[in-house]
This record gives structure tokens, C-alpha cells and sequence, in this order.
């Protein structure tokens, strides 16, 4: 059990996009368990109910479709209770409610575990199988503890709009609109343009961007292969006497993998669909790192740290070739998931009007700086707009440790109701 733990939190890590994680989750929990159907039902805050949102084992055609009110069949049993509920025979259960659309007459046995961050039921996750019988205690436990990993992927994804469109796609918020709950370490509100930051050569770190050069691409990513071949051999020369064979062998596969051409093809092939060098790349090397940690052999699934090591090596490259100078508008909110002084080293402190760190202290670099700052809560992970690039006119707020009360919208209705609390009088901070 703890090894399909710790390859499943891998996988999810690595996952794309909140869907691929859905995905992930019920596939892998159905294949760790042994069970007929996996499901993951979410909440949709804006109908009240628990949707289908993905299932490995249940008509496809369900997801989407099929809903149940706080209290109505087992799934909202469970939601209402926020604690795990174990059948046999979940048929004869009075909360037994049948759905026919999903195809689930066939199963007997039902394990449904709530998932919860910060006391708040997010939705819940389902195991089903045909033979009859009791859950025991580890599967009860192992379901427990997928689902409070999926809690933080979960919070993330309601904190920035993709589980509403996951859930309510009719109704969500579009992209680009999105309103993230914070800790305010200072009172102040700042309308200004985002800048992100973020460590250098982390594979999970690139954002998704499009080429503008494609073959400028392809020509950078060829020359970040040969430079970190050329590593490879002068390390592999300079420490040869010092080194087993063994620890000798892995150099020479570290350049073989680097001259495979289905690994280099797959980027190509990328990079000529449009995107650009490091986002192919580490698209590429992340699927490789997860195929590896899905392997049953200890020795291989170990060379998934050296595929990531591998990577990080090209990815280094790649930003050392496509690295520019970093722009720092006037009115700059500066962007990362965990900001230090480091990140300010090469920042015009007097261009600043705000800081937004995903993780941290509350209290790590206000300080030194004087103006601003918030943080999210610890989600699991924040997709931050990636190193070298900006969002034109981010809205960033914090109030009294508290989150302003929406305003009205459109876009420009926002912009003007948080304008007039740039710089208030002392009376503009009552509510």
C-alpha cells in the first residue's frame, strides 16, 4: 500500500492540469485496490450538489451528468456525515440511491471517504466493487489518505476557478478572472502588473508558453543536448579513476538517453506543434519521470531521480540560452511560491506595490521592505504564470487580514471599486 501511496502523490505531483489529476487518482486507486469502480465525486458550491467528476469503472458518459444533493444517496451520505462510510450490501442501505445512466447495478460493495481541507467537505471519493464484501481497515485507511492528498489539489483548483469548470463549466468564472482567498501580513490594496518568479531549471516550474521562432527553438534545444553531453563526458573523463563501473556505466547512458531519438523526437515533435523549447522538454522528461516511478522494479523505478536529474541539467541550459532581462514595470506585484530576500536582489524595491507568496512565513521579507504583502493559504500547488513573464494588470489586495467583499463585475467595475481604496482615508477601511 505504501508504495502505490507514494505512486500516486508522484503521479499527481507531475500531473498537467486538475483534470489529468482526476483522472490519475481514480485509475490508480482502482488498480491499488483491486475494485471494480473508482469515482470522485466534487462539489459544486454554485447547485449545492456532488457531481460526478471522473470515474474509472462507471459508464463515461455519466461525468457530468449525475448529481446528488448533501444527504441524498451514499455520496452525500457521507458528505454530510464527513466520515467514511463502509458496505457490504450498500443496495439494502436506506441512503441506496440508483442512477442508471452510470451502469452500477452490478456492484455490491461500496467505501466512500469524504474530502476535506479545512473542515470544508470537498467532495468524496468512492470505491465500488461487485463481490460482496467488507472493506478492511488498511483499504479504509489508504482511501482516508488518497483522499486528504486530493484535498490540497482540490482547494487549489477551487482557489483558481478550474474546479468550476470542472463541475459548473456553464457557470464558471472565465479564465483569467480568478479570486484568491489570502493571510495579509500588511493592510493595503495595489492595482498593478504581476511579475513572476520562480527557481531555474525546475522541470515543475515551466509554464506553458508557444514559440514565436520554431526553428530557433529547435536549434536551442539541440545545442542545450550537445552542451549537456559535452558535461557528461569531461565528467565522466575528470572523475573516471574515481568511479565504479557501475557509476561509469550510468554516464554513458545518460548520453545515450540524450542521442535517443524517441526521447528527442517527442520534443521536436512539440516544439513544431508550437510550443516552445523548456516547456516541450519538460513535458517530455516529466512523462519519462513518471513512467518510471510506475515501474515495479526498485532498481528502475530509482532511475526516475536520474531522468529528473538529466532534465534539470537541459532545462538549465535552456533558460541559460532564452534567459533576458526581467522587466520591472512601475506599480510591479511580484509573484512566487515562496518569495526570500534572494528574489529582491535585482528588484527596484521603489517599482513594488505588492508581494504574493503561495508559502512561507507571514512575515519573511515585509520587514526588510515596508510596504504590502499576502500569501495564499497552503495549497497544494500554485500554477504562478512562470519565470520571465508578466500578467498585465493583476489586482492585489490585502485588508485587514481579510479578503475585500467581491464587487461588482465586469472587469472594469472591479478595477474602479479597489481604485478607490488605493491610498484611503482612514474611513474608506470600514465595511
Amino acid at each position: 500500500m505504501l508504495s502505490s501511496l507514494r505512486s500516486i502523490v508522484q503521479e499527481v505531483n507531475s500531473a498537467r492540469d486538475f483534470n489529468e489529476v482526476l483522472s490519475i487518482i481514480v485509475k490508480q486507486v482502482k488498480a491499488a485496490m483491486g475494485t471494480g469502480i473508482c469515482s470522485v465525486y466534487l462539489l459544486d458550491a454554485a447547485k449545492t450538489s456532488y457531481v460526478l467528476a471522473a470515474t474509472d469503472g462507471l459508464l463515461p458518459d455519466a461525468v457530468g451528468k449525475v448529481r446528488l444533493k448533501t444527504g441524498e444517496g451514499l455520496v452525500g451520505l457521507v458528505a454530510s456525515k464527513a466520515e467514511p462510510l463502509n458496505l457490504e450490501q450498500a443496495e439494502k442501505h436506506p441512503n441506496f440511491a440508483y442512477f442508471p445512466e452510470t451502469g452500477e447495478e452490478k456492484f455490491n460493495s461500496f467505501l466512500g471517504a469524504p474530502i476535506i481541507h479545512h473542515r470544508s467537505v470537498l467532495g468524496v471519493l468512492v470505491l465500488q466493487q461487485q463481490e460482496r464484501r467488507k472493506f478492511d481497515e488498511s483499504e479504509e485507511a489508504f482511501l482516508v489518505t488518497i483522499s486528504a492528498q486530493l484535498a490540497g489539489v482540490i482547494a487549489h483548483a477551487e482557489a483558481t476557478g478550474a474546479l468550476a469548470r470542472t463541475t459548473s463549466p456553464e457557470t464558471a468564472t472565465p479564465f483569467g478572472e480568478t479570486r484568491f482567498q489570502g493571510i495579509a501580513s500588511a493592510p493595503g490594496v495595489g492595482i498593478g502588473t504581476a511579475v513572476a518568479v520562480s527557481s531555474p531549471a525546475d522541470l515543475y516550474a515551466v509554464p506553458r508558453r508557444m514559440a514565436t521562432d520554431v526553428e530557433s527553438e529547435l536549434a536551442q534545444f539541440r545545442d542545450a543536448l550537445e552542451a549537456t553531453k559535452q558535461d557528461l563526458r569531461t565528467v565522466h573523463k575528470d572523475l573516471g579513476d574515481k568511479l565504479s563501473a557501475d557509476e561509469r556505466a550510468l554516464f554513458d547512458v545518460y548520453v545515450r538517453m540524450l542521442d535517443d531519438q524517441s526521447m528527442a523526437g517527442e520534443v521536436i515533435a512539440l516544439i513544431n506543434g508550437g510550443l516552445c523549447a523548456q516547456t516541450a522538454w519538460s513535458q517530455v522528461i516529466i512523462e519519462h519521470i513518471r513512467t518510471f516511478n510506475r515501474m515495479e522494479n526498485p532498481y528502475l523505478r530509482e532511475r526516475a531521480t536520474d531522468v529528473r536529474d538529466l532534465g534539470t541539467r537541459v532545462l538549465a541550459y535552456l533558460q541559460r540560452v532564452q534567459q533576458v532581462t526581467r522587466d520591472y514595470p512601475d506599480n510591479t506585484i511580484l509573484i512566487g511560491e515562496e518569495l526570500a530576500a534572494a528574489n529582491l536582489a535585482d528588484v527596484p524595491l521603489e517599482k513594488i506595490i505588492g508581494m504574493v507568496s503561495v508559502s512561507g512565513s507571514r512575515t519573511p521579507i515585509w520587514p526588510f521592505w515596508g510596504g504590502p504583502w499576502a500569501f495564499p493559504p497552503s495549497w497544494a500547488r500554485w500554477t504562478c504564470p512562470g519565470p520571465n513573464s508578466t500578467v498585465a494588470k493583476w489586482l492585489w489586495t490585502a485588508i485587514r487580514d481579510r479578503s475585500s467583499p467581491t464587487p461588482p463585475s465586469p472587469c472594469c467595475e472591479l478595477t474602479r471599486h479597489y481604485s478607490r481604496r488605493a491610498n484611503p482615508s482612514p474611513e474608506t477601511w470600514k465595511y
